[in-house]
């Protein structure tokens, strides 16, 4: 009989596990389970959609206003329901973890008020997530961290700087910057939707501070990505079904500034637009203030770069905008939609803007809607203010009443909704170019150059030939809308 030593035994293989991640909030937090996906694959995990047939789930929380924390907390319940029907013998769910904004947040405090999460994860957590699952699942005593204000701690990555999973050929994982030297960032994706559009991350934090945001404490300052990163993972992106590029981050109009290179937005979009398979390439979220000329134009003109200006006004009061820490006034901001308009007449812009903030007086309400109604914006979001923890805005005085905040809030609403439907109207006779996101029943659905995904809209298209398939471009004339969405005819 043979011995083995204990340098020779083979390590037995590992129990596959499943995982189901239910990602909440904006795309950014869509690209982070991407991530995450992509490291639990190659970590040995099996990725399921129904929360109901895994052994885990992860639900990437969102951390922005009261009504998402609610429904971040609400989606862990469910899936703790889960775990309580396996133990009586009907699941599957052995653990419930929460990750995203709310848990980094909030950690420790998330984690005493909400038991039925077997674990609360923060960002750090992100590099070795597999392995933190599984001692989950274990039984081990996962201990949440102390939230700190990220700004002073060293800036969190838009990738991790010392993974090293492998790629999974067939398997739509993917190592990012795997070409890279050893120093360089690498991040693991795993496309979660066939969809033919893909958020891709310019960027991670934000240097502004905004009195109302809490967004910089917890995400941390504003890290660019390198533009040979993001132009890896856009290649990546074409090759596993991408049509269109949707570039994310808390602060486009920022990309670049800790590179030495404030313009490289507009160096960059054009490289992204040369991409075999990627026909649209769309930015989000331009801060007014930074918004420039020289990006203006790029954005506007560049063949294969939608014209769509997502831009966050929050208010038109120049008081009300600088008790934000914000910059602006009704000319300022007219003036840039006129320099938007005057490069690409029918270019699609949408904002968002905060009603009742601390102080505002019926003028500063006035001086909102009359702004509205000038700027014939796409879309506007419309948010009552409520205090934030840890935000500045939160000790201000002159805070209205609830009550107040709600009529302030359902009146804009009401007039932002009659505007939009005249926005989406005067686009009646306008020639279109639509991605067909979807095919049921007949019925032919995709978004026009004007419409972001999820929040502007969509366009509906009679006519569509047969063969049409989902990621297909197809020029349309809109002949009809109901409210934001338009109705467009193919022949």
């Amino acid at each position: 009989m043979t011995t083995t030593s204990p340098d020779e035994s083979v390590t037995a293989p590992q129990p596959l596990l499943s995982v189901a991640l239910v990602t909440l909030g904006c795309a950014r937090n869509e690209v982070d389970s991407e991530e995450l996906a992509g490291r639990l694959e190659a970590g040995g995990f099996q990725l399921v959609e129904d929360p109901a047939d895994a052994d885990t789930v992860v639900v990437n929380t969102c951390g922005f206003v009261e009504a998402a924390k609610k429904d971040s907390v609400d989606t862990l319940l469910q899936a703790a329901d889960l775990k309580a029907q396996t133990k009586a013998g009907n699941g599957h769910t052995q653990a419930v973890v929460a990750v995203g904004c709310l848990a980094e947040r909030y950690g420790k405090d998330l984690a005493e008020s909400l038991p039925e999460a077997d674990a609360v994860l923060g960002f750090d957590d992100y590099p070795d997530i597999a392995a933190r699952l599984r001692s989950i699942v274990a039984g081990e005593t996962h201990h949440p961290h102390t939230p700190q204000d990220r700004r002073l701690l060293l800036p969190i990555s838009p990738v991790d700087r010392a993974a090293s999973t492998a790629p999974v050929p067939g398997h739509g994982l993917a190592e990012i910057g795997a070409g890279a030297p050893a120093t360089g960032p690498r991040a693991v994706r795993r496309r979660l939707d066939d969809g033919p559009m893909a958020p891709l991350k310019l960027a991670s934090g934000c240097d502004r501070r905004c009195s109302f945001c809490a967004i910089p404490s917890f995400r941390g300052s504003f890290v660019s990505r390198r533009p040979s990163d993001v132009i890896q993972e856009a290649a990546w992106l074409a090759e596993h079904g991408a049509r269109e590029l949707f570039l994310v981050s808390e602060n486009s109009t920022s990309y670049g500034k800790d590179l030495g290179d404030i313009r490289l937005l507009e160096t960059l979009l054009p490289e992204l637009t040369a991409i075999d398979g990627v026909e649209r390439v769309r930015v989000s979220y331009l801060q007014p203030a930074e918004t420039r000329p020289g990006l203006i134009e790029r954005i506007a003109t560049t063949p294969g770069v939608a014209p769509y200006f997502d831009l966050s006004f929050q208010h038109a009061s120049a008081s009300v905008l600088r008790r934000m820490r914000r910059f602006g006034d009704p000319e300022s901001f007219l003036g840039l939609l006129e320099k938007v308009r005057s490069f690409a007449p029918t270019a699609g812009v949408r904002s968002n803007v905060i009603v009742g903030f601390p102080g505002e007086t019926e003028d500063d309400l006035e001086t909102l809607c009359d702004f509205l109604v000038e700027a014939r914006m796409d879309v506007t979001g419309v948010f009552g203010y409520s205090d934030e923890d840890g935000t500045e805005a939160a000790s201000y005085d002159g805070k209205l009443d609830e009550d107040e905040v709600r009529a302030r809030t359902e009146h804009v609403t009401a007039l932002v909704e009659e505007l939009n439907t005249q926005r989406a109207e005067e686009r009646i006779g306008e020639e279109v170019v639509v991605l067909v996101e979807s095919i049921e029943d007949g019925v032919v659905e995709g978004r026009a150059a004007h419409q972001g995904p999820e929040v502007d809209g969509t366009t509906t298209l009679e006519g569509a030939p047969d063969g049409v398939a989902v990621g297909d471009f197809l020029s349309a004339t809109v002949v009809g809308t109901d409210g934001v969405d338009l109705i467009g005819d193919v022949r």
